[in-house]
């Protein structure tokens, strides 16, 4: 079981961002998204929206309080496993957090608070380089599940792989 924590949403600045950790989340295999900062309805409409199209399951929520939402998955035995460019590279820790059935993937957007990191069972960098939050998540769910593709129940859609062109047809 993973589960996604995306800290510190902003209106604003994040809601491409954030809806595109939660697009990735899904694409790659997690089963849920916890976004905290500032609700926004909207962005968990339209994650919710993906998932009725497209299909699921995967949910995806609002928390208020970040440290509450580790806090309760540690309690049920979650590794936290927080996305950073000052961890241990992803090639050394993803061997360690693969052994964790159930992981919280924590993806920063403001700054990070140094609890994070103080909180976190494995500090993961995928580069020592800045980066993109929703590349970090990508590699680290590709690498998590060896890059075995997600089948998903109930969608009303799905697109026919070609070469060339888009083909996208009722399922």
């Amino acid at each position: 079981m993973i589960t996604v924590l995306r800290l510190g949403h902003r209106h604003e600045r994040d809601a491409r961002v954030s809806t595109h950790c939660g697009l990735v989340a899904r694409a790659l295999g997690a089963d849920s998204i916890i976004y905290t900062g500032e609700k926004d309805p909207k962005l968990l409409e339209s994650v919710k929206s993906v998932v009725k199209n497209w299909g699921g399951p995967f949910k995806a929520t609002y928390e208020k309080n970040w440290r509450k939402a580790v806090k309760q998955h540690k309690k049920k035995g979650f590794a936290i496993a927080h996305l950073t460019m000052y961890g241990i590279p992803a090639q050394k820790a993803m061997k360690a957090v693969k052994k964790r059935k159930k992981v919280l993937v924590v993806v920063g957007a403001e700054k990070v608070p140094g609890e994070v990191y103080r909180l976190a069972d494995f500090n993961v960098a995928v580069t020592s380089q800045p980066h993109s939050e929703i590349a970090a998540l990508a590699i680290f769910l590709h690498d998590y599940f060896g890059g075995r593709e997600k089948k998903f129940t109930k969608a009303k859609l799905r697109i026919v792989p070609q070469e060339r062109g888009k083909k996208v047809v009722p399922k």
